[in-house]
């Protein structure tokens, strides 16, 4: 078991299974995201916007990155979302599988040099 890694889940809910889908594969396309979970039963929202409470079905994508590709996971989701504000929440990995976090830092690099990332 690795601890203190720079692994992180990213949560991001969209309107659409078929947004959810582009969104994901734009990720990891990308290599923002080494993998992106699509939860494709619709969550019921229940949420504050412009001071009225109001409610939608949504779709849960769990994106599993790498602390340095926050950044630019964040603008990539920010440009191809639909929501005017998407959510972007960002959860530490205090430990996992090493084999698994050797796997998904050497999935969002382009060096091999990756599995240095794993305990920063």
């Amino acid at each position: 078991m690795a601890k203190g890694t720079s692994a992180r889940i990213v949560l991001v809910t969209c309107g659409s299974l078929a947004e959810g889908r582009k969104i994901a594969r734009a990720a990891v396309t990308k290599r923002l995201a080494a993998c992106v979970n699509i939860v494709s039963a619709p969550a019921e929202s229940i949420y504050r916007w412009k001071g009225k409470v109001e409610s939608a079905k949504e779709f849960l994508l769990v994106i599993k990155t790498m602390a340095r590709r926050l950044k630019e996971l964040e603008k990539e989701i920010a440009r191809s979302h639909s929501y005017e504000v998407p959510e972007f929440l960002v959860l530490r990995v205090d430990s996992g599988s090493r084999s698994y976090l050797e796997w998904l830092a050497e999935a969002v690099s382009r060096d091999e040099f990756a599995k240095r990332e794993l305990t920063r």
